[in-house]
């Protein structure tokens, strides 16, 4: 029985890299850095791939048992990838656990706060929200309500994706530069 599971995980394997690869394209997209007020640095990007994430994990938690198996499959891609990262910087192998949690913490931070600005579709409580943590501590930031609309916009795209799309790793994330008309 056991054996069966290391199986499963190896045909998901295809399916998770498709789908975060989807995922972290999706996060790099220029128009976020140049025209959303996100900044183009190690930490702006970290706040991106966040964002595209917790959409992604939003939508798979209404997915069937399939679905959500895919989710947890490509969290741990994710923090494997930014454990990956953290060692490319030059961050020595005993301080990594400790940048983890409190990367890991950030994050489950942001899927709280973002998800209650999110659950209300609340553009102002969703950009404070992103503003607080994209540009901590700036007097003078970049306004943060377009990436705010870009979200909630997003997040009721993805609401429409078929499951289908889903279990196969080809869920897309919609442009930032294509806004829905509502």
């Amino acid at each position: 029985m056991i054996f069966g599971l290391f199986g499963k995980k190896n045909r998901n394997r295809v399916i998770v890299e498709r789908q975060y690869a989807a995922l972290t394209s999706a996060a790099r997209v220029p128009f976020f850095y140049s025209d959303l007020g996100v900044p183009d640095t190690v930490m702006g990007r970290f706040e991106m791939i966040s964002a595209v994430m917790i959409l992604f994990f939003r939508r798979t938690a209404r997915s069937g048992v399939s679905g959500q198996e895919l989710a947890q499959e490509i969290i741990d891609a994710f923090f494997e990838d930014v454990d990956h990262s953290i060692r490319e910087l030059g961050v020595g192998d005993q301080s990594v656990p400790k940048r983890m949690k409190k990367l890991a913490g950030m994050f489950y931070g942001r899927v709280e706060s973002y998800g209650k600005a999110l659950d209300t579709a609340d553009n102002a409580m969703l950009a404070e929200a992103l503003q607080r943590n994209i540009h901590p501590g700036a007097t003078e930031a970049p306004d943060m309500t377009g990436l705010a609309r870009w979200m909630i916009e997003a997040e009721a795209a993805l609401a429409e994706v078929p499951e289908d799309d889903i279990a196969r790793g080809t869920l897309q994330m919609p442009h930032p530069g294509e806004a829905r008309t509502q």
